[in-house]
């Protein structure tokens, strides 16, 4: 049996193939980079209709190639928390709302959760503009009440593909309108968002499993029979596909974006850790949760400096860096993003200090990679806290497979921790497909399995790294 790995990410949309074990088979991915539309101040938006539209030439030029042939269960890995106005036709009102889009506040005069701590362990979010119970409202104003459901891309791309398009808990938990307990929606955050049960998706039961279109299946005879497994928010997924499935182990992952996030068993209906006041809980499946906090900065640092800055290019930065000690640079903020909840600093809130005029390119590089660092390293101490011990590290994205230096700067400023790397640069994909198979006690053996590296000693004296 193959597995079809889907990531619908915010820069580019991704699909591999893999075998029974989630090992990517050699040559079998297909990649389209997609563009974030960042028009208005504090805009972060995707067109709809071309992301489907990169899907599908993903598909087609695996199909191409032969590699869906024995294809027998397709996996999903999506961002959190976008959502898109649809009409009555299931046609969208307008683009896609991303993580990274800063503009929807709450309406005027509304006064929020009467017990904010209550609905914080509830909902595992905060009334923030991240999350639908700020962004229906702004969205439903901007759409002239044509408005006739919300859903987030993942269900927007697959109602487009498959039978039917329930969401998943895992992508409703990055709405803030679930009861993470209970797994229904909860009425005091529907009340927030001013949205009913008719306007939101079905939720997916535990066992829920898509199907193709007929006329999809046509076009792709070897996905005919393919079982669709629901999709896995992609920090859940980044975080089994690190093998970091218990509270002993936590993930940072950097990729466009960063988080730092630790998962946790809790099945439905039972009782949820206590949840520390600044940060989040969403939901792997039905039965685990994942706990952290995420930032707008990531590889999207480097690349504002890459574009803005004379930087070196290739083996000259990477000598250029190396010459800088870990954890060094300019002071930065890499807030250019603004805050991702708690947070409400807005976009345009990175700042680099101590300027001079022997300040390089690659100095300001540096800084706000080491920056990134120092944002992880204090919400790392605050979930230790709450699991009362200290946690090992590993290393994954894509941005950290490609910086060597990032690598040494993270096991410094994380030091006395243990700190590995996880290198594939596909975890997220990887994690999706590991929970498709079987559940997070099933895929925390086979993610760990030859793919973690040390990268830095108990110590916390830096190693060399792979390349």
């Amino acid at each position: 049996m193959n597995i079809l790995a889907l990531d619908l990410g915010t820069s580019s949309v991704r699909g591999l193939v893999l075998d029974a074990r989630a090992t990517p088979l050699p040559g079998a991915l297909a990649r389209r980079k997609v563009r974030i539309g960042l028009g208005e101040p504090g805009a972060g938006t995707l067109d709809g209709p071309r992301y489907l539209a990169c899907l599908v030439e993903c598909l087609d030029e695996l199909a191409a190639a032969g590699h869906l042939a024995g294809v027998e269960l397709v996996a999903v890995s999506a961002q959190w928390h976008s959502v898109v106005p649809l009409d009555d036709r299931g046609e969208p009102l307008g683009p896609v709302l991303t993580w990274l889009d800063t503009r929807p506040e709450p309406p005027v005069g509304a006064i929020g959760p009467a017990d904010r701590e209550a609905f914080h362990q509830r909902t595992g979010g905060w009334w923030h503009r991240c999350y639908w119970t700020a962004r229906l409202p702004w969205l439903r104003a901007r759409v002239d009440g044509r408005t006739a459901r919300f859903v987030g891309l993942a269900e927007y791309v697959l109602g487009a593909l498959l039978d039917e398009a329930p969401m998943s808990i895992s992508q409703a938990s990055g709405t803030g309108l679930l009861d993470l307990r209970e797994l229904t929606w909860d009425p005091e955050a529907c009340e927030l968002a001013g949205v009913g049960a008719a306007e939101l998706p079905v939720l997916a039961p535990a066992d829920w499993h898509g199907r193709l279109r007929a006329t999809h299946a046509r076009r792709w005879p070897d996905l005919a029979r393919a079982r669709w497994a629901a999709p896995v928010g992609d920090g859940a997924a980044s975080n089994v596909g690190s093998g970091c499935v218990d509270p002993g182990r936590a993930a940072v992952t950097v990729g466009t974006s960063a988080a730092v996030r630790v998962i946790q068993w809790a099945p439905a209906g039972g009782p949820l850790p206590h949840l520390p006041d600044q940060l989040w809980r969403y939901r792997v499946d039905h039965e685990h949760v994942v706990t952290g906090a995420a930032y707008s900065c990531g590889g999207n640092l480097f690349a504002w400096a890459n574009r803005e800055l004379r930087l070196p290019e290739g083996a000259a930065l990477e000598a250029a860096l190396a010459a800088l000690p870990p954890a060094g640079g300019v002071p930065a903020d890499p807030r250019f993003g603004g805050d991702r909840p708690p947070g409400r600093a807005p976009a345009g809130s990175g700042q680099l200090r101590g300027l001079s005029f022997g300040t390089t390119s690659v100095e300001l590089l540096a800084g706000m990679m080491t920056g990134l660092c120092r944002l992880v390293a204090e919400d790392l101490t605050l979930l230790e806290s709450a699991a009362g011990h200290r946690v090992e590290v590993v290393l994954g994205g894509g941005a950290m497979t490609a910086s060597r230096w990032w690598r040494q700067a993270f096991a410094a400023v994380l030091a006395p921790r243990l700190v590995r790397h996880q290198p594939d640069p596909e975890i997220g994909a990887i994690g999706a497909a590991l929970v498709a198979l079987g559940g997070i006690a099933e895929a925390g053996p086979l993610a760990t399995v030859g793919r973690t590296d040390p990268t830095a000693p108990p110590s916390g004296h830096p190693r060399q790294y792979p390349s």
